[in-house]
């Protein structure tokens, strides 16, 4: 009797365990501020992420198109509640309030893992946040989930992408490529608790352009390509940012597909200027 209790138990938690992982991951996709064509990206990341992997992306999206956009999840230190992973790639170079910056931070500080894109790397900062900052400063909070420091970049040229081995399983299946125009993010600092996973090289500035992040336990992947909507569409692009995604929720068991005769609408285009 009590080894057909034990079978029964078994084959429940199985079951149940075979069920949670049919189910799609969660996640939300943060957009809106300065200098990018965010109504068209969020629909191309939506579409290319969701062709290819078993995920569903809501939106938290304003059309504001300042360096301090008044961002949905502003204020709201639960909006994570219910989603696998947060995708953040605002740009809100200009929000300094601490507060809060503290309320982006707080489901990431509570173990729901980050996936960073481009202008993300430069948002959230304040004070001297060129030169390195120091560990545990307020300014250092945004820098310190994200695994690198950066405050700049210089022009619109391709860059060459190069991976690394670090983390095998994002960078397998994936070869090396130059970008159309794009801006290469320095690097003030690139914190211990981070693993490079490409760099990039634009004329003679070099730069590590992808990289993941151990932030006190959570898994976060970041990448500073993405500012035009060619480079977001591209479906080498759309593939390191699907593996990069499922390594930071720990499901490198989920099948990744790959698109064939794949098109987005990339007809509108930036109409500010990149911030610096």
């Amino acid at each position: 009797m009590r080894s057909l209790v034990f079978i029964l138990t078994f084959l429940n938690i199985l079951a149940w365990n075979l069920q949670a992982y049919d189910k799609p991951l969660r996640a939300l996709l943060v957009t809106g501020g300065c200098c990018h064509d965010y109504a068209k990206q969020k629909d191309i990341l939506k579409q290319g992420l969701e062709r290819r992997l078993n995920i569903t992306i809501d939106h938290a999206h304003s059309d504001d198109k300042s360096t301090n956009p008044p961002l949905p999840i502003f204020g709201k230190a639960n909006y994570a509640k219910g989603y696998d992973v947060i995708i953040h790639d605002e740009c809100a170079a200009d929000m300094k309030n601490p507060e809060i910056i503290a309320g982006v931070l707080s489901p990431h500080t509570n173990g729901v893992p980050g996936v960073n894109l481009h202008c993300a790397m430069h948002s959230y900062r304040f004070g001297d946040f060129r030169k390195p900052v120091k560990s545990g400063a307020d300014n250092a909070k945004w820098f310190e989930y994200i695994g690198l420091q950066s405050s700049g970049h210089g022009p619109q040229q391709p860059i060459e992408i190069k991976f690394e081995n670090n983390v095998p399983f994002i960078t397998k299946g994936i070869q090396n490529w130059t970008t159309q125009r794009e801006e290469l993010y320095n690097n003030i600092k690139i914190l211990p608790s981070a693993k490079i996973v490409a760099r990039g090289v634009q004329g003679n500035r070099k730069a590590v352009v992808a990289w993941t992040n151990n932030y006190k336990g959570t898994r976060v992947f970041s990448t500073s390509i993405g500012h035009n909507n060619v480079t977001v569409a591209d479906s080498r692009y759309l593939k390191l940012v699907a593996r990069g995604l499922l390594w930071a929720v720990k499901r490198e068991d989920m099948k990744i597909i790959n698109p064939k005769n794949e098109t987005f609408d990339l007809n509108s285009k930036p109409k500010a200027s990149s911030a610096k």
